[in-house]
C-alpha cells in the first residue's frame, strides 16, 4: 500500500468529523502552505482571518453584468 492509499484511507475515516468543525471548508491531499514564524526579529506575528476573496471586475458596474 502506497503513502497516498494511507491517507486517502485517513481522511475517508476522520473526513465527516473534520469538516463539522467551525471554518473548515475541506479536506485534501497536497503540499502544506509555508506556515508563518511565531516571531519575526523578536516582534510576535499573528494571522488574521480577512473573510471570503474574490476578484474584482474593472468595470465600475459589475452588477449589470450579472
Amino acid at each position: 500500500m502506497n503513502l497516498y492509499m494511507k491517507i486517502g484511507e485517513a481522511i475517508l475515516k476522520h473526513e465527516e468529523r473534520v469538516m463539522r468543525l467551525p471554518n473548515i471548508m475541506g479536506i485534501g491531499i497536497g503540499k502544506c502552505a509555508e506556515i508563518i514564524p511565531n516571531t519575526l526579529e523578536g516582534f510576535l506575528t499573528d494571522v488574521e482571518e480577512i473573510g471570503v476573496v474574490t476578484a474584482q471586475a474593472s468595470y465600475p458596474y459589475q452588477e449589470d453584468l450579472l
